[in-house]
């Protein structure tokens, strides 16, 4: 039986294009790339969708016992881009998000994830930034459950977005569902525009505005790589979405 096609009344898709949506195809919603990672493994994967992968991404991960999951991406892509992330952890087990999604234009581009603490002394770290400008938008959904035996979670995640024209809009929508009681788990969220107070003092000490505007923009997305060993081709994919806004 094929998938009813999302619309915007359902809650994970609530900030999603309406109109991308009528595009999809059944078969889309179950295209997920699967993995699981055995006990006491670590695997990294960064991801950059780009004018070349817009559309829908779904990623499925299974974290073995004492196993490290990372996953950076950059979203970028002109059209409406959503990376959707579904992971499990098991005992001891650790998820490490980086994001961001950034661009002009019309364009939504969204990160939506679920993470499912299922054992003890899982943790979870989720760090996405959102820099868009014209109409654009830039949303995060992360959803937290932390089954009752998985004493002991530590679970985090920090969105934070930059508008850098009154028309760019973000959204974001944290959840958590907590059914253990010893357990540690938050989140941020904060929305905002560029700080003028810094761009005027690089100003006085000479530096041209758009110099400036990138590099606050790169301080910004940087906070999202900081768990990666070599994050410049990430930091490189992000700042050239900026084109003319640099």
């Amino acid at each position: 039986m094929l998938a009813a096609l999302p619309t915007t009344r359902d809650e994970d898709w609530r900030y999603a294009d309406a109109a991308a949506l009528t595009a999809l195809a059944p078969a889309d919603l179950g295209a997920w790339h699967e993995a699981t990672l055995a006990p006491g493994e670590t695997r990294a994967k960064d991801l950059i969708l780009d004018a070349g992968h817009p559309g829908l991404h779904r990623v499925r991960l299974n974290v073995g016992a004492g196993a490290r999951a990372e996953l950076f991406a950059v979203l970028s892509a002109p059209a409406y881009t959503r990376l959707e992330v579904e992971v499990t952890l098991h005992e001891g087990a650790h998820f490490e998000l980086g994001g961001v999604t950034i661009g002009g234009g019309s364009a939504t581009r969204e990160i939506v994830t679920r993470v499912n603490h299922a054992e003890p002394n899982a943790t979870s770290n989720q760090v996405v930034r959102s820099v868009h400008w014209g109409t654009a938008t830039g949303n995060f959904l992360g959803r937290l459950a932390v089954e009752r035996d998985a004493q002991k979670t530590d679970a985090a995640q920090s969105f934070k977005a930059l508008l850098l024209e009154r028309g760019a809009s973000a959204n974001a929508k944290p959840e958590l569902e907590i059914f253990a009681d010893d357990v540690k788990c938050a989140h941020g969220a904060a929305i905002g525009q560029m700080d003028e107070a810094a761009r005027f003092y690089m100003a006085s000490r000479g530096i041209a505005p758009d110099a400036a505007r990138a590099l606050l923009v790169r301080a910004f997305v940087a906070d999202a790589f900081a768990a990666h060993g070599e994050p410049d081709a990430l930091l490189d994919a992000a700042l050239g979405a900026l084109g003319d806004m640099a």
